[in-house]
């Protein structure tokens, strides 16, 4: 582990305010370099201390390009005094990377991935618990994604990203099966409705149970995070195991998020559980791009509505946390048809009350992102 620490010249803060979310949002203003992200959003701030008017900050960052801290000490110096700020400290760690021909990004202080270079937006779709159909919505919001881009003419950049590592059910429910190639030192991704896929169910014979420790599911994240051949892609969906163990927290801080959807269901225990399960993205400065109610109620043929499992469930979530309700998915018997099929529904049954909200809440996350 380096040090890279230096001071400016000592004087008075022309800033008469001196508070830790003024010194934050001056740093939001610092990208990392050949990022569009901030720092303070890729986790690398590891503290903002004030002592009587004194400013110091300090980064961590993992890099083996000596370059790059020099570059940030002069955007973070730079962006404190426009800020007002003439007197901060600045301390940069750097601890060297691992790995030779790709660097890691992690919230806890190492630096982005290189090979996620060519990915625009990646959004985490989450729950705190199982079995509220959250692999279901990740596929088809993928689906619809691609449908909705590939009419601004960008078909074939949308990714799905699989990583639950204990139970990975996006092959079946898209439809692939099979070994992914490996090009050089990186696994190039199966496709199928225009989508990238990778997931550990392609790396693992269907019957064999994954056991491991975290370490192991760490490793396994960070290899689909700097080893995967992504491409060119405008969105990268990533379906997160249930909870909030090992595996989600590795997860969020190793790929550069630029938000997560929240799934939950109507009824009080699973919008409770949700509720916790979203509050690791906030320790890790990833935005919630909003909360998304699956099973919210039973269509009958006359159009009349059964809330199963009660109702304002997801509305509540988006309240307590502070976000905002971005659509209500039905129970249809479509959309577990299509699953096992391998055919999702916003293939199969795209104007049906399921389809239409699947693009909906497609179309919402593309103009949230601000990506035309």
């Amino acid at each position: 582990m380096e040090t890279f620490l230096t001071k400016t010249d000592a004087g008075s803060n022309r800033n008469t305010t001196v508070d830790k979310d003024s010194i934050l949002n001056a740093l939001k203003q610092v990208k990392y370099p050949g990022f569009s992200r901030d720092i303070v959003s890729f986790g690398l701030v590891r503290g903002v201390d004030i002592n009587d008017g004194h400013v110091s900050v300090s980064l961590a960052i993992t890099t083996s390009d000596s370059d790059i801290p020099k570059k940030l000490h002069a955007d973070v110096d730079n962006a404190l005094k426009n800020a007002g700020y003439i007197n901060a400290e600045i301390t940069i760690s750097v601890a060297p990377s691992t790995q030779p021909h790709a660097t890691t990004h992690s919230a806890s202080g190492a630096a982005p991935d290189r090979a996620l270079a060519g990915v625009k937006h990646v959004i985490a779709v989450a729950s705190g618990k199982g079995g509220v159909g959250k692999s279901t919505f990740a596929v088809n919001l993928a689906v619809a994604l691609e449908k909705e881009l590939a009419k601004q003419g960008k078909s074939g950049r949308v990714g799905l990203l699989d990583c639950d590592i204990y139970g990975p059910s996006v092959p079946l429910m898209i439809g692939l099966k099979g070994r992914p190639e490996v090009e050089g030192d990186s696994l190039v991704p199966l496709e199928n409705f225009g989508i990238k896929v990778m997931s550990m169910g392609f790396l693992v014979d269907e019957d064999t149970p994954v056991i491991w420790r975290g370490p192991m599911i760490m490793k396994t994240i960070q290899q689909f995070a700097a080893n995967v051949a992504w491409g060119e892609l405008d969105i990268l969906i990533v379906d997160l195991p249930p909870g909030t163990g090992d595996a989600q927290l590795s997860l969020v801080q190793t790929i550069p998020l630029r938000g997560a959807i929240i799934i939950t269901t109507p009824q009080l225990a699973a919008v409770s559980v949700a509720k916790r399960g979203a509050m690791m993205f906030g320790k890790v400065n990833v935005p919630l791009l909003g909360v998304v109610e699956n099973m919210s109620y039973l269509q009958a043929a006359d159009g009349s509505r059964q809330n199963i499992f009660g109702e304002g469930g997801g509305a509540e979530a988006a309240k307590s946390l502070k976000t905002e309700l971005i659509g209500q998915i039905p129970l249809d018997s479509d959309i577990r048809e299509g699953s096992d099929q391998g055919i999702p529904i916003s293939i199969s049954h795209p104007t049906s009350s399921a389809g239409k909200a699947f693009f909906s809440i497609a179309k919402h996350i593309i103009e949230k992102i601000a990506l035309s």
